[in-house]
């Protein structure tokens, strides 16, 4: 089988790194707890030291591919050294500005405390700093020497900076007057990019109680009611009193009108009968199940008689759609749209269940358009 390539070695790490992160704010990793505690001082000034940050990653990525090297001797002017900068510029400081890693402008070997011609052992006389840093460095790379698993080291490190990554405030666009046909493609491309972190079920929540900001200043209907504030995605129904992902009430606190949002999930009896169970009790007038998938043609039938059930039972319409469709007609009947985008985004800002990619793709579906 033929060697990987460095970017596609590094790709292939950061992805498995963002699967291993997912939605936790915790690195997973089984070293030994003296190697875990080395690498989150790395982790720690990561910022503050990006040239030892990315000598190192170059180092991990470089020993990974070529086993044979002793990556302390990382000049080619060393007996028996490679030439670390070359590698560095060509491949990993691409690769850290991809992934909006703290990143040197071209390589971490320009710095005088790591450009000196001697190997990096512990009598390297480099003046690194924090001064705390020089000694971590040394040790991690002369356990690697010594046979530690640098992929492991690599995933550690690369879980690290996602999960900085996604605690970062990102400054997302808001591009003003946008046709409605535009607004709902960039909603549809954005709804269904391919993360590898969770949380993209949340989008379509979030864009539909972005319309409901709008429509409950604007639309006749909801004059007196309240739109409840969005809940967070763990939260359960069962444990806030809520009916639906998105809630509004009346002068009297009672429930009003509700929505159910479904990513990716086919609308069924099934569903409609768990819908019905939570609001039965309840005075809610409307109740609308929502998704991203077209419902089972087999299905449809059912549905409808149920939905004829409990009309005829409890009184509340049930109403059963897309997601694409129902933010068209919401759009379709705002007065400004762009008050809609600006809801949209402030949410995805303030959203705890997104990561990084999701915010990212945002600004880069922007970037894109025509």
């Amino acid at each position: 089988m033929a060697q990987k390539s460095p970017s596609e070695f590094l790709s292939d790490i950061y992805n498995n790194a963002m699967l291993i992160v997912g939605s936790k704010d915790k690195i997973t990793s089984d070293l030994k707890p003296k190697e875990k505690e080395l690498l989150n001082i790395v982790l720690q000034y990561s910022e503050q030291a990006k040239a030892v940050l990315t000598v190192l990653i170059t180092s991990l990525v470089y020993k990974a591919l070529y086993p044979e090297q002793d990556i302390r001797n990382h000049q080619a002017s060393i007996e028996g050294g490679y030439s670390g900068r070359t590698f560095d510029t060509k491949y990993v400081a691409p690769f850290m500005k991809s992934c909006r890693f703290p990143a040197m402008s071209d390589s971490g070997w320009l710095t005088r405390a790591l450009e000196q011609k001697v190997p990096y052992d512990k009598n390297y006389s480099g003046a690194i700093n924090p001064k705390a840093l020089k000694p971590v460095f040394v040790a991690l790379l002369d356990n690697v020497q010594k046979g530690s698993d640098c992929e492991k080291y690599l995933s550690f490190i690369f879980q690290g900076l996602i999960i900085k990554r996604n605690q970062q405030a990102i400054d997302l666009a808001k591009p003003t007057t946008l046709a409605i046909n535009i607004i709902l493609d960039l909603l549809d491309k954005h709804f269904n990019g391919s993360y590898i972190a969770e949380g993209a079920s949340r989008l379509p929540v979030l864009a539909i109680y972005a319309a409901y900001q709008c429509l409950i200043n604007e639309a006749k209907r909801f004059e007196f009611k309240e739109l409840l504030p969005i809940e967070s995605h763990t939260s359960s129904d069962k444990s806030s009193g809520r009916i639906g992902d998105i809630d509004i009430v009346d002068e009297k606190k009672r429930a009003f009108e509700a929505v159910e949002v479904k990513y990716g999930i086919q609308i069924n009896l099934g569903l409609v009968m768990d819908a019905y169970a939570k609001f039965q009790t309840t005075p809610v007038d409307r109740y609308y199940i929502l998704s991203t998938a077209s419902p089972d043609k087999e299905e449809i039938k059912k549905i409808d008689a149920e939905i004829k059930r409990i009309k005829n039972v409890h009184g509340c319409q049930l109403i059963v759609n897309g997601i694409m469709p129902s933010l068209k007609y919401y759009l379709r009947i705002l007065d400004n749209t762009f008050e809609f985008i600006d809801n949209y985004v402030n949410l995805l800002e303030a959203d705890n269940a997104l990561k990084f990619e999701h915010k990212e793709r945002w600004n880069k579906l922007i970037s894109e358009m025509k």
